[in-house]
């Protein structure tokens, strides 16, 4: 999840935990806490690849979180050391104020890999996007309490509690409506007849109300929206090319397996100016993604392995496709797939 609903997780779970017994420390330490796991984002790891897929590695595991605890409470008490009789609180409050971030950020569809170093399976559901106003608002309104409801403490604290359970019915709400647009999807490729290997739903940007469903299959993927106000329960789905024959030859290569593995199968392949390029289907939608790596090239006939480079979108401007998010949702015949857009190297190693 982005910066700010971090800080405002990691806030308001710490002041639950602390219940006002250490006035605004609390608040302080556990938005601190909150966005502590993100500063992997700082740590170069070798390349675009590596930086991609070991980002919400062990800075979000469990086990090193619960290593980590005793350490900042440890921290805080040497900074507040009229506090100290607070201590289990404190240890309490900081290890969910971690725990919390990494189980916001499995809602989205990056993958998070908190079960280090027993496994590293990128666990990602999917069922809310990396930014979302409804799920951080009741966050925000929480603290906010706690800063300007100071002559009724008891009142502060409550409503930052109800911040945090309505933020919470809200995840439930997403996977909720996950799975209803996944029931919808499937009767959808059936009734079209159209084979998949696997399918995934999610939500379009800063919403749960219209969804994108890309369905994988041996020549490329298909790709539908759906609202729930859509008037119809039946997706019209649109095929894309994935030329995946073009890795058959550095299909050992490090990069290439580590994105496979990454995004669970849901990429393309394609051929820009001679460079071999795979995307992470998950995140993005028509031709607009935001991880494509070069990961090989053509020499002639022959197809090598290169230097990595993540490649961005050209130009790139969100008005217009959150126009058209915000007009799909109402309306099932705004076209909502941007035009191709072309992609320029934007780093090398």
């Amino acid at each position: 999840m982005d910066s700010i609903t971090q800080i405002a997780l990691g806030a308001s779970v710490s002041e639950a935990v602390m219940q006002n017994k250490v006035g605004r420390r609390a608040t302080l330490w556990g938005s601190i806490c909150g966005t502590l796991p993100d500063l992997d984002v700082l740590i170069p790891m070798g390349n675009a690849v590596k930086d991609f897929t070991y980002h919400r590695a062990e800075s979000h595991a469990f086990f090193y979180m619960a290593l980590a605890t005793p350490l900042l409470a440890w921290l805080i008490l040497k900074i507040h050391p009229q506090t100290k009789e607070y201590k289990i609180r404190w240890l309490i409050a900081v290890f969910l104020s971690l725990f919390t971030h990494s189980i916001i950020d499995s809602f989205t569809v990056y993958g998070t890999q908190f079960l280090l170093p027993f496994s590293n399976y990128p666990f990602g559901w999917g069922t809310i996007f990396v930014i979302d106003p409804l799920y951080t608002i009741p966050l925000l309104l929480g603290i906010g309490a706690l800063f300007f409801l100071t002559k009724k403490p008891k009142l502060a604290l409550k409503v930052n509690t109800a911040g945090i359970i309505v933020s919470s019915l809200y995840l439930v709400w997403s996977i909720g409506a996950q799975k209803h647009v996944s029931s919808v999807a499937e009767k959808s490729l059936l009734n079209q007849n159209i084979s998949v290997s696997k399918t995934l739903a999610g939500p379009s940007p800063f919403n749960t109300l219209l969804w994108r469903v890309i369905g994988m299959t041996d020549s490329g993927y298909v790709e539908g929206i759906y609202s729930l106000f859509d008037e119809s329960e039946a997706i019209k789905f649109k095929f894309h090319l994935s030329e995946k024959h073009l890795l058959h030859t550095i299909a050992d290569g490090w990069n290439v397996k580590r994105l496979q593995w990454f995004t669970k199968g849901f990429y393309k392949v394609s051929i820009i100016d001679d460079k071999i390029v795979i995307t992470d289907l998950r995140m993005g939608i028509g031709e607009l993604y935001f991880f494509s790596f070069v990961v090989g090239g053509k020499n002639g006939d022959n197809i090598i392995i290169s230097a990595v480079e993540k490649l961005e979108p050209e130009d790139f401007n969100a008005i217009d496709p959150l126009k058209r998010v915000w007009q799909r949702i109402w309306d099932e015949n705004i076209e909502l797939f941007p035009p191709e857009k072309p992609l320029e190297s934007d780093a090398a190693s």
